[in-house]
């Protein structure tokens, strides 16, 4: 049967449980297995350019290794660190969350907004998403001032996503909105039901896509 494997590169194994936990939905009779794994040699957040530059060679590392037992990857950060570093090193699919979660949330909406953890982090994913040619449908992106260690106070987080998605709809007119971190990934149904717009878990966008690519067989 084939199989998908979606990495967590960070060392947080209570983040990987977040991320399977998203992954359920997906799992369907005749589809391919999907299964997570966390980088051991991660950071325990991924929180800085850094730390994103330095997880390259782990996680082609990482992929290398198990390429034989799987059909596709996701690379499960909103960073999408080492992503085509990574796909030099396998021929099968592999997938960043980040550039998922937005290619997804373009077919949802006419403007997308972002929910990032940190202010620190929008200035890297403003760099990210200038070089995939998607600022013409970008309305903003807010933090909610939580690092990687705080997700885990769900009452906490779930508030400040609230917040910060209702000013990304009201103030900056994004009528979908992407989560930027797998961390959030219980908070979807909830934050939708509480914004009033559809909002995108990246790491379902990119397991969607990477059931297509394993069922359709693209090269």
């Amino acid at each position: 049967m084939a199989a998908i494997l979606v990495v967590n590169p960070n060392s947080t194994e209570s983040m990987t449980r977040v991320i399977d936990e998203a992954c359920e939905p997906l799992r369907i009779p005749g589809g391919p297995a999907i299964e997570s794994a966390t980088l051991k040699e991660g950071p325990p957040g991924i929180e800085t350019q850094q730390h994103v530059d330095g997880l390259i060679a782990p996680l082609a590392a990482f992929v290398r290794k198990n390429e034989a037992r799987y059909d596709a990857f996701v690379i499960a950060c909103y960073s999408d660190p080492g992503l085509h570093s990574v796909r030099e090193v396998t021929k099968k699919p592999v997938l960043g969350i980040a550039e998922c979660g937005i290619l997804t949330a373009l077919t949802l909406g006419q403007r997308f907004g972002v929910i990032a953890i940190l202010q620190q982090s929008i200035a890297r994913h403003l760099r990210y998403m200038a070089a995939l040619g998607v600022m013409d449908r970008f309305a903003g992106e807010l933090p909610v001032g939580l690092g990687i260690a705080e997700l885990g106070d769900e009452k906490r987080t779930f508030a400040r996503m609230v917040e910060v998605g209702k000013r990304l709809r009201a103030d900056l007119a994004a009528d979908v909105v992407v989560m930027g971190c797998a961390g959030m990934a219980r908070h979807r149904k909830p934050l939708q039901d509480a914004i009033g717009v559809p909002v995108v878990e990246p790491t379902q966008a990119a397991v969607a896509m990477a059931i297509g690519r394993v069922r359709l067989r693209w090269e």
